[in-house]
């Protein structure tokens, strides 16, 4: 029978070598991760400069044309020229007063209008809802942020 300090040594080593795999299990998740996150960001440049070519020469050449000479999917293309529009951060600024005018003479009174308190803006309340007829699916507003 082993005595406790021959069993506490071979756990110790038994230990040692678990440790020694966990660490390099652990180490070797790390590095490709960070590879993966590098690649990754690579990528989404060149995508994002494929669509901003597309978009420039969406004028000469369409999608179709571009799939056809250079076998790459019309899907593709399209992802990648779509793509571009919503990786955009700013967005305009409210219109002035004086374009609200117009938008009411041309498509009538705005659904619903949007109330400020300060220098944040509240999300507008809902139109109220219309009756539908029954079993008919009823859309709830989402609130977009």
């Amino acid at each position: 029978m082993a005595t406790p300090e021959e069993i506490e040594h071979r756990v110790e080593e038994s230990d040692s070598a678990t440790t020694a795999k966990r660490s390099a299990a652990a180490k070797r998740v790390g590095e490709l991760a960070q590879r993966r996150a590098a690649i990754a960001e690579q990528l989404s440049d060149v995508e994002r400069e494929l669509g901003d070519v597309l978009a420039e020469s969406n004028d000469v050449i369409g999608t179709d044309e571009l799939a056809k000479f250079t076998d790459v999917p019309v899907a593709d293309l399209d992802r990648w020229l779509n793509g571009r529009k919503t990786t955009r951060t700013k967005r305009k600024k409210s219109a002035p007063a004086s374009s609200a005018a117009k938008t009411e003479t041309r498509q009538g009174p705005p659904m619903a209008t949007p109330k400020t308190s300060g220098p944040t803006a509240t999300v507008p309340e809902p139109a109220a809802p219309r009756s539908a007829p029954a079993g008919a699916d009823a859309r709830v507003p989402a609130e977009v942020t």
